[in-house]
């Protein structure tokens, strides 16, 4: 071997461990999470390392009954690959309300990323699920100061933080909502359950003629939902005679607006028509991330 190759080597060994070693100095620079937190009170004690991000808007996705972070995998992989976004922090909320954050959450990341995960994901006391999102959005302005957020939620999800919005949404010591993604959204029933098929009607007010105990409750409680909220309401319809997604009627997930007349900025609906707006297929489907994606972070 040469002089010269040998330098050549050398020189090229050097390059790939000073490259590494400023990769893991990096890596050890970045505010990594794997931490479970209690709240005491109305704080949470040891949080460890503060991450200054009130400059960042992150978007909170949340699953539905039954599910797991799998349903919002699919939504968040598209809006990394097509929207710039970044997963930042995985949230698991435990059964005994306990909350674990992984991941890191770098200061330059625009379009951050909060995938929560109900261990109790069965839970449908609204008023228990509502509570768990009150302490993670403690947290998140305790740990990472963050003033505004936004969601996207399916099923059972939409519900969960409906009734987070108006049993907290008034509260100026936490951060503002500013836009909200509504999938599949049953506010006024389930088929089977609290709704039949073709049996709800919208009046032409916009309310439905038929009331479950659950509208009820949202309708004696707005005027806590935060205002000047731009909101994206995706419901399916099968085209199969149900006029409905299978689980939601599109009765039931279009009696959204009405609840919410006169505290959004910006109302849209987007109607998903055939076989892939089936309830579940929603949040599998290109057309419904690509709609979030404009509404999120539009061009």
């Amino acid at each position: 071997m040469t002089r010269r190759r040998k330098i050549l080597i050398s020189s090229g060994l050097l390059i790939l461990l000073l490259v590494f070693g400023g990769l893991c100095w990096y890596k050890a620079k970045l505010p990594v999470e794997n931490q479970t937190y209690v709240l005491q009170g109305d704080r949470f004690t040891s949080v460890g390392k503060i991450a200054n991000r009130a400059k960042s808007t992150p978007t909170i996705y949340l699953h539905g009954w039954g599910a797991s972070g799998r349903s919002t995998a699919g939504m968040i992989a598209y809006a990394v690959k097509h929207d710039h976004a970044r997963k930042v922090l995985t949230v698991t909320v435990q059964k005994n309300g306990k909350i674990h954050l992984q991941g890191n959450w770098p200061k330059t990341v625009k379009r951050p990323i909060i995938q929560v995960v109900m261990q109790d994901n069965k839970n449908s006391d609204y008023f228990t699920t509502s509570n768990w999102i009150y302490h993670l959005m403690l947290l998140l302005k305790q740990k990472y100061h963050i003033k505004q957020y936004n969601t996207v939620a399916h099923s059972m999800g939409n519900l969960t933080l409906a009734y987070y919005q108006e049993r907290y949404g008034a509260k100026q010591s936490l951060p503002k909502l500013v836009k909200q993604v509504n999938l599949g959204g049953h506010f006024a029933g389930i088929i089977g359950i609290d709704d039949q098929v073709n049996h709800n009607y919208l009046q032409k007010n916009g309310c439905p003629r038929y009331l479950n105990d659950t509208y009820r409750y949202l309708l004696r409680h707005r005027e806590n939902f935060p205002t000047d909220v731009q909101v994206l309401n995706i419901y399916g319809n099968k085209q199969d005679g149900t006029n409905s997604d299978g689980s939601v009627s599109v009765v039931s997930a279009r009696s959204l607006r009405y609840l919410l007349h006169g505290k959004t900025r910006k109302y849209e609906e987007v109607e998903i028509k055939g076989a892939d707006g089936q309830h579940s297929k929603l949040h599998e489907n290109p057309h419904v991330n690509r709609r979030i994606g404009w509404f999120l972070w539009p061009k």
